[in-house]
Parts: C-alpha cells; sequence; structure tokens
C-alpha cells in the first residue's frame, strides 16, 4: 500500500499548504497571469478525485463538480460560494476514493475508461493522482508563499 500512502501523504501536503489562509484569500489570484487560487485548486482536485475514481474506475453515475462542456474551466474561473464548502467536497471526494481502493481485491484490476473505451488499472489511476497532486502541491505552495509568506511543510 505504498502508492496509496504517497497519494494520502500529498493530500495531506496540499491540506496544510492550504490551513491557516484566511478564507477570504483563499481565492486570491496571486501569481500573475495565473488563474491559479488555492480554493481553484482544491475544486480541481475535489473534480479530479471524482473523475478517476468515482466516475471512471467505479462507473459510478454522479455528475461533475465545477465542471461542464461549455465552462471546463469553472473550477478555477467561478470561484463563488464558500471556501469551506469546496474543502468539504473535496474532503468527502477523497473519502469515496479511499473507500474504492479499499474494496477493491488489486490494483491491478482494471476498469474501462471512457470516452476512450481503454482499460486503465487501479494502479495507474492511483499512481496519475499521485502526479497530480505533487504538481499541484508545488502551485499551493508557491500561492501560498504569495498570500502570506509561508513556506514549508
Amino acid at each position: 500500500m505504498t502508492l496509496t500512502a504517497v497519494l494520502d501523504w500529498h493530500r495531506q501536503t496540499f491540506e496544510l499548504k492550504c490551513s491557516g489562509v484566511p478564507a477570504e484569500r483563499l481565492s486570491e489570484k496571486a501569481i500573475p497571469p495565473s488563474g491559479l487560487s488555492l480554493h481553484g485548486l482544491v475544486r480541481h482536485l475535489a473534480q479530479v478525485e471524482r473523475w478517476w475514481f468515482r466516475q471512471q474506475f467505479a462507473g459510478e453515475d454522479v455528475p461533475h463538480l465545477y465542471y461542464s462542456n461549455g465552462d471546463p474551466n469553472q473550477d478555477f474561473d467561478s470561484l463563488g460560494g464558500d471556501p469551506a464548502e469546496a474543502f468539504a467536497v473535496w474532503h468527502a471526494e477523497c473519502d469515496h476514493a479511499r473507500e474504492i481502493v479499499a474494496r477493491t481485491s488489486s490494483l491491478d484490476q482494471t476498469a474501462i475508461c471512457q470516452p476512450d473505451g481503454q482499460p486503465i488499472s487501479l494502479r495507474r489511476i492511483v499512481v496519475d493522482m499521485i502526479t497530480e497532486y505533487a504538481r499541484h502541491d508545488g502551485h499551493a505552495d508557491l500561492l501560498r508563499e504569495r498570500i502570506d509568506g509561508a513556506t514549508g511543510y
């Protein structure tokens, strides 16, 4: 379970990078011209968790979060709403993902990925999620430093 432990470490790292930031500053796009914000990143990560674990691997028929074909960047661009709610949604999606992994007999189990119809293993999804979080942990680190000077974790 090294891979799932590393994924959880990255999830925790992201949360630490956001902790202590006042709610009114979580939506700041602090690194112009980038449109990234901590609020946008947590919304994006919630959707990515849902997409890979629930929609793709488990085949759950649940709607997208913060995404539509007409507005594919709404996770970063449409930052209305309470950031605390976005964090609650992200926590719930992480919990769903952990449950899916726990009830799967092997990380080598596959599911058919949509829309291309190709099989994908749970192992590949976990590895891809680690790289997704590693990239966004770096973004969060830069955003946090610009917001209040905090570094590390």
